[in-house]
Order: C-alpha cells, then structure tokens, then sequence
C-alpha cells in the first residue's frame, strides 16, 4: 500500500504558531493546481520501486486545502485518478480514506454540499481553541461557533468521519480553561481527535513575541498536567490513546498518517511536500514561485536524501515508538540485523527497569509515564 500527499500552501492570513510552509498569494490558485498536475504526470512511476504499491490513502494538507475552489478540487482528483489510480474514486470507497483539511469559516453550506459531491470521505479541521479570545490571540480567523456549524453542515453533506485538532499551553491559560476546551470538543462528537501543545518555533511570530518578552510560555509542570488531563478525559470517552497526540473512536485512526508511522511509502506532491520511497526521502523546494516556474520548465525543483541503515534504524524506533503498538523487535531484527536489535534491546533496558518502557517478549512501547520523556527515550534508542 501507499499514500498520495498533496501540499496546498493557500492561506487568507498566517496564524502566529505555524511553521509550516503557506503563502497569502490566493491569485496563484489556479496557476497552482496546473501545476500539481503536470508533477502528477512528471512524476507518475515514483512508487514503481516500491512494487507499485496500491494507494490506499489521499491527504490534503496545509496551508488550507479549502482554500482551493470546487472546480480545482474536481481538476486534481480528476488527474490522481488518471495518474495513480486507475479508476474514479468515490467517498463511498472504504477501502481509501480521502482526507481534506478545511478551516472551519471555510466550510459554508455551498461549500460542505460541493465536497460531498467529492471524493473526499475524512475531513480535519482546525478548532484548536474554543475560546473566541485565544482564537483571536493565535490570528485563527473562524470564531468558535463556526466550528460546531462546520461539523453540522458536513455531516449533512455525508461526510461522516471528521477530526479536529485542539491546542493547548496558550499563555495564561488555566487547566479549568483546557477542561472547557477538552468539554466543547466532545460535545462535538468528532471521530477524531489531535491535540498539541502551542509550541514557539524559530521563525514563527510567536516566537519572536517570546524572544520580545511580550508573552511568556506557561510552566512545564502545568503543560504536564494538561496532557494528563487530556489523556484521562478522551479515553473515559471512548478515545483510543494510539499516538501520542492523535485520539480516534473506534474504527477512526487516522490511516494516511498512521502509514507514516510504520514506514509506508507515500508521494508529496507540491511546494515543500515531502516523499518516501523506502530507500530515500524527498522534498520540494518550500517556494511556490520556484515551484510553478520549475514544474512549468518540466523540472521539478527537490531535494533528495538516501537514507542508510542507520538512518531507516533510527526513524522506524522514533515513529514506531509514538504508536501505542510500539516497537515490534522481532521486525527490527528481521530488517535491520540482529546487531541493531541488539543495540536497541540494550538501550531500552534501564528505561524498562524504570517503568517507563513496558515490553510483552515481541513489542516494546512506551508506558504511560514514559509519554512524558518520550523525545529522551527515543533519542537514548537511536543510533547517533
């Protein structure tokens, strides 16, 4: 199996938080999704090498995907279906998860009616908040009631598998302001749902807010506490804890993503997106100028990465261990030798010792006090 990635950087404004490659030019719109196309068509055997691999999951990402006009939507999934497909996709196939990311002030009624005629059978949307001053803080542009409004209409439109992504150490915020937001996000009802704390990258506005002394990251200790609570209130609601950050009734996990965790091979497609063939990582160029005028020269402008034992060693322990499946080592044996299994049995055992790994013979995962150091555990895993 494999996924299909596509990279749509449209947004009305940037939220101060995101680090993620986006522009505000919304006239290259059209002049974008040609583009997408021709890569499709430019880039039609990347997955050969892997065995040409059924797709079995389609994600748009942001930026904002809902950005994207009905007709342009139509026009890629036309052309995935030519190119990687082989036949028209349908929402009712549940043998593919198609997902969107929208934002919810996006999501009007004509808008939620022109996506049930599409494919598209997942939708995320970012509620992050739903308090309308910490939305406002951020520089979100939905208020809070659009989100519940959002969820209605595409529900309506047949869209019965829908995520949210909530945030939470916004400066000032209490623990009872995050059980309120923890509340409104399971009166919902999502299928789904991420939550991460607000984190103050380089190169972010917020970070420069902090680095200014204008705001101030909350205690550790409280961020902590937060992510307890999150973790206690979801699974008493019937969440399954199976990433570190991702939550999913039933039935509900996140495929596209839950391939990235165990290695699957998937083609990005678009400004910054990222691939993976098994044997190498690629990446656009994170400048859509550069991107349209080199796919419209049929060149595409990428960097690529080969990935050696180590590295492939390294990233299977650090995404294997964000599952609550965790490390299978008779896997990592029969992959990597038994001198890296050994390697990693060795590293792992004060921390078992400690109770912040747990192992069953066959598995090795994280435990529930080891969530809380799990980038020390990981890194302590690899091999540097």
């Amino acid at each position: 199996m494999a996924g299909i990635y596509l990279h749509i950087p449209f947004c009305k404004n940037r939220c101060i938080y995101c680090g993620f490659y986006s522009t505000v030019r919304g006239g290259l719109r059209q002049q974008y999704t040609d583009a997408l196309c021709r890569e499709m068509a430019m880039r039609s055997n990347y997955l050969d090498k892997c065995g040409t691999p059924q797709i079995d999951t389609v994600y748009m990402g942001g930026g904002t995907p809902s950005q994207l006009l009905p007709g342009q939507l139509r026009q890629l999934f036309r052309q995935m279906e030519e190119v990687f497909i082989g036949e028209s996709l349908s929402r009712a196939d549940a043998g593919r998860e198609i997902t969107m990311e929208c934002n919810p002030d996006d999501v009007t009624e004509e808008y939620a009616a022109a996506l049930g005629e599409l494919p598209v059978n997942r939708v995320s949307m970012g509620a992050q908040t739903f308090d309308d001053g910490r939305l406002r803080f951020i520089h979100r542009r939905h208020r809070p009631e659009q989100v519940v409004q959002a969820v209605e209409r595409l529900r309506a439109a047949g869209i019965s598998n829908i995520s949210i992504d909530l945030m939470y150490g916004f400066p000032g915020e209490t623990l009872s302001d995050w059980q309120s937001d923890i509340d409104a996000a399971l009166a919902i009802g999502a299928e789904h749902i991420s939550a991460y704390s607000l984190m103050y990258e380089e190169g972010t506005r917020l970070f420069q807010m902090a680095e200014q002394g204008l705001v101030k990251e909350i205690a550790e200790e409280l961020s902590l506490e937060m992510y307890n609570v999150l973790i206690d209130r979801l699974e008493a609601a019937g969440y399954e804890h199976y990433e570190i950050s991702n939550f999913a009734r039933q039935g509900y996990r996140s495929r596209h993503n839950s391939s990235y965790w165990k290695g699957i091979p998937y083609i990005g497609l678009g400004a910054a997106a990222h691939s993976f063939d098994l044997g190498s990582r690629q990446w656009n160029v994170a400048d859509i100028g550069r991107y349209i005028h080199g796919i419209g020269k049929g060149e595409i402008p990428m960097e690529r990465e080969r990935l050696d034992k180590d590295t492939r060693y390294n990233d299977t322990v650090m995404l294997s261990l964000r599952t609550c499946e965790g490390i299978d080592m008779e896997e990592l044996e029969k992959v990597f030798g038994s001198k890296h299994a050994e390697y990693c049995k060795q590293a792992a055992e004060r921390f078992v010792n400690q109770q912040l790994l747990i192992t069953d013979g066959r598995r090795m995962r994280l435990s529930r006090k080891g969530l809380f150091v799990s980038d020390m555990i990981m890194s302590e895993l690899m091999r540097i």
